[in-house]
């Protein structure tokens, strides 16, 4: 008879998560931070999405931009955070097979959707520095819905072979998960055939979303640098790196954790599976935190009229 773990089974019916394997002890007081900081993301980008909603003056390319990567920021957070504090809370760790393709699509989808948003935003804040006399009649309407259609179907497409590839491997070595969520590589590892394909695509996308967005990124801030340095006076220097230092620092925290779990992941050999997974975790979460924290606090417009509307309440 052959033992339940190793039953062949093409397509399980369910996977099983362990959330954070070897911390199953510490899940209750791990779920607390966590807790907090999706409630902080959750609020902070529907804020944004608030506050550009009912001002006129937001109107604008890099607000539109902005409310892309807001929308981006709370799908990715919700589509994995409510399932790992099930996990943490209820015990909940089954997931069918078909919610786990689901979820897999949008974690990558989304998250690639995110890098496109902030190469957008970097080409905006390029225009807007490098070339103001012609911003306005580069970054029209028209623009901007085409700029944003071509970042959606990008990482739609992009994140397509995910489940496909999941669901064509035969499963029979075991159903549990190592992880929080339906990550892919987490998936097909399950598989007991060879997923030489599925790690490729992998690498590639990687390369596709995290390389290409940092080369294109590194390219406009450059320039956007070199255009600052050769402004006449100092004031007229700290004044235009504070138009966009704000979105300097949302690329910074999404692309250096993501960064970094990628090159733990495909290096780090020794790096024990517990740590790897609260890593994952972080960077699924910091980034849409941060986001919410950084373009309400240091983007005028937006903590302007946050103040205006809170004060106009107390009035």
């Amino acid at each position: 008879m052959l033992d339940s773990n190793t039953t062949d089974f093409s397509n399980p019916s369910t996977f099983i998560l362990l959330g954070i394997p070897g911390l199953e002890v510490a899940h209750v007081w791990i779920s607390i931070p966590f807790c907090t900081m999706y409630i902080i993301a959750i609020l902070g980008n529907f804020t944004i999405l608030f506050i550009v909603k009912r001002e006129p003056s937001l109107h604008g390319p890099m607000f539109y931009f902005l409310c892309m990567l807001t929308i981006s920021d709370l799908v990715l957070s919700t589509a994995t955070q409510p399932k790992l504090l099930s996990i943490f809370w209820f015990n909940s760790r089954e997931i069918s097979f078909s919610a786990c393709l689901t979820q897999m699509y949008f974690v990558h989808c989304f998250s690639g959707m995110g890098s496109g948003t902030l190469m957008s935003m970097a080409f905006d804040r390029y225009m807007a520095i490098c070339h103001p006399l012609g911003y306005s009649t580069t970054l029209t309407n028209s623009v901007v819905t085409t700029i944003g259609l071509a970042v959606v179907l990008r990482s739609g497409i992009l994140a397509l072979p995910y489940p496909f590839l999941a669901r064509r491997w035969p499963y029979c070595r075991t159903s549990i998960i190592p992880h929080f969520h339906c990550r892919h590589i987490a998936v097909v590892k399950l598989a007991c055939t060879d997923i030489s394909i599925s790690s490729y695509y992998g690498l590639f996308d990687l390369f596709s979303v995290i390389g290409m967005g940092m080369f294109f990124i590194s390219v406009s801030y450059i320039q956007i640098l070199w255009a600052i340095f050769r402004l006449p006076t100092k004031d007229a220097q700290l004044k235009t790196f504070g138009t966009f230092i704000s979105h300097l620092c949302a690329i910074l925290a999404f692309y250096i954790p993501h960064l970094f779990f990628s090159l733990m992941f495909w290096f780090g050999r020794n790096v024990p599976l517990h740590f790897l997974v609260l890593t994952a975790s972080v960077c699924d979460l910091v980034p849409p935190v941060l986001h919410s924290i950084i373009y309400e606090v240091s983007t005028k417009q937006t903590w302007g009229r946050l103040l205006q509307l809170f004060t106009h309440k107390e009035t």
